[in-house]
């Protein structure tokens, strides 16, 4: 017995019902009428990405400024903790 490899038109038309013929009859024309359309929002959509992408750069830049100079202060006030220390010695 040899396999069937090529379904009879009314095997085809049977299974994919009325909703996909008529999506097979329309592809041709939706496929370019989605592209075009799709093309602009896929581009603002990267654009978007990038800027924010960009913002978020500059908002981490900052962020870590910030704590650069908040650990740059906390080293100056043991530093200076311990000059005290050394001028000062505890009498026990």
């Amino acid at each position: 017995m040899v396999p069937k490899f090529v379904l009879e038109l009314e095997e085809v038309v049977e299974g994919l019902g009325v909703p996909g013929i008529t999506a097979i009859v329309l592809l041709p024309v939706l496929v370019p009428v989605a592209a075009g359309i799709g093309k602009p929002i896929a581009k603002a959509m990267v654009k978007g990405g990038i800027v924010l992408y960009e913002k978020g750069k500059g908002v981490i830049a900052e962020v870590g400024e910030s704590f650069e100079d908040i650990v740059a202060e906390a080293k100056a006030e043991l530093a200076e903790q311990r000059t005290e220390e050394m001028e000062h010695p505890a009498t026990s």
